[in-house]
């Protein structure tokens, strides 16, 4: 891996520098390992339920200051604080979640046996755990991994995102107040460098990893050649499948709200919208009209109109060069698609169509507010078009016929399949996805069931 830019919180509105954090030395990060290895020893000897009251107690500090931390993020990488606030409050669900429910998830489990004696299942934690969380949901994507390790009795080195210094300190903070023995849970700021160097040492042993997939290739190899578990959730490119709809301009209404959340910086968002030939032309004018009536603004103005940037400059320019490749590869750009004449992260929302199949920009990822939006001349078609693609993360239909959307949603090769809403979600439903997706389990009961140690217990009479 290379050396990453620096921890800085860089507001995305003007791009302007407001601090910086030093990245801690090796001596420190020595420190940091011998720590969690002597605190993971009493954690982990503490009863799940010990563990469990300790961790609901971070839920409820995630609720009682998500304006804080709403107002922290809305800095560091642009999301509308009402989003802001929202994500803070599902981890609080998600920690209280695994409270209530990781005791009775990692109880022993009797097998039948024909041997004179009892045998069980155990559920055991493996130790220091490595987290490399990205910026799109500072909370949210440490909550999925850090409840059910901690309740779990596992111990925890989190390096976040470069641009999230402040919810990376503001979450090592509610986990200190909530009671978090020191060294459980640590925040590190350190470089690529230093987390491989982290992933290899023999105190570690497993890493997760929420991001690109040259991150997680790189990753994975490092894990593997150290022989250390990892789970790797890497983006995806969710088709979105309308087969009918009684309603064109509610059934986009509703897929657009779905693309622009968090400034369409989400995973598991519709990337790829496959509309049935009936509705096509009425929906995307539909869409043309939504992202036309859209205006730049304050990620602290909650107006429904109001679009913020994008989290750095770099990552619009980005988008800027993909929608232009697409456009250059036979595309068609109805509206939107251009990064604002300044330093900030403005990028005005798109409607694209035509995108050729075959060609690069039919298989990547763009990660923003772009409306992708292709036509399915029938229900095997539309599967074919969604499963044409490297990724595998989630991805739904809708249909006024229930058993038809079902049908097709079971073609899907995705790790999440949803009918007639955008995505399931909700602590108790499982994430994850195929292909180059990832691999691996979070939340829900097989959140708990990753970083664990499946031990045989048998016991002779």
């Amino acid at each position: 891996m290379n050396d990453s830019p620096g921890f800085r919180v860089q507001n995305p509105t003007t791009n302007e520098i407001a601090e910086t954090f030093e990245t801690i030395g090796d001596e420190e990060v020595e420190q940091a390992l011998s720590r969690a290895e002597t605190a993971y020893r009493d954690w982990q000897a503490k009863s799940l339920e010990e563990r469990a009251d300790i961790v609901r107690r971070v839920g409820e500090l995630f609720t009682e200051r998500r304006d804080d931390l709403a107002e922290i993020i809305a800095e560091e990488m642009g999301k509308p604080v009402n989003e802001g606030r929202e994500e803070a409050e599902y981890c609080g669900e998600i920690f209280g979640y695994f409270a209530d429910n990781g005791p009775r998830f990692a109880a022993d489990q009797e097998i039948p046996t024909e041997s004179e004696g009892k045998a069980y299942i155990q559920r055991l934690p493996i130790g220091v755990l490595l987290g490399i969380m990205p910026w799109n949901f500072p909370y949210y994507q440490v909550a999925r991994f850090a409840a059910p390790n901690l309740v779990l009795g596992n111990a925890i080195l989190l390096k976040h995102a470069e641009i999230c210094p402040r919810s990376a300190r503001a979450i090592q903070q509610i986990m200190d107040d909530a009671g978090i023995p020191d060294g459980v849970y640590n925040n590190v700021f350190i470089t690529h460098d230093q987390a491989s160097e982290i992933i290899g040492d023999p105190r570690v042993q497993g890493v997760s990893l929420t991001g690109s997939e040259r991150a997680g290739s790189t990753v994975a190899a490092t894990a593997g050649q150290h022989l250390k578990k990892a789970v790797l959730e890497l983006g995806g490119s969710d088709p979105y499948i309308i087969l009918d709809t009684d309603d064109v301009k509610e059934a986009a209404q509703t897929a657009w709200e779905t693309r622009m959340y968090n400034t369409g910086q989400a995973c598991d968002s519709n990337k790829r919208m496959i509309v049935a030939g009936e509705v096509y032309e009425e929906f995307v004018e539909e869409l043309v009209s939504l992202a036309s009536a859209m205006e730049p603004g304050d990620p602290r103005d909650e107006s429904p109109q109001v679009y913020s940037p994008l989290s750095s400059r770099g990552a619009a320019e980005k988008l800027e060069e993909q929608v232009e490749k697409a456009v250059s590869e036979g595309a068609t750009l109805h509206v939107g698609g251009k990064l604002r004449d300044d330093s900030s992260a403005y990028f005005s929302p798109a409607v694209i169509t035509g995108i050729t199949p075959g060609s690069e920009t039919y298989y990547e990822e763009l990660f923003g507010p772009v409306a992708v939006v292709y036509q399915a001349d029938s229900d095997d078609d539309a599967v074919r078009l969604a499963n044409d693609s490297r990724y595998g993360l989630g991805g739904c239909v809708f249909s006024t016929d229930s058993q038809r959307a079902q049908a097709v949603a079971q073609r899907l090769e995705v790790g999440m399949a949803s009918v007639n809403v955008p995505g399931g979600e909700g602590a108790e439903l499982p994430f994850g996805g195929v292909k180059n997706s990832g691999y691996g389990r979070e939340l829900g009961p097989l959140g708990m069931d990753e970083f664990v140690n499946k031990r045989m217990y048998f016991v002779a009479s």
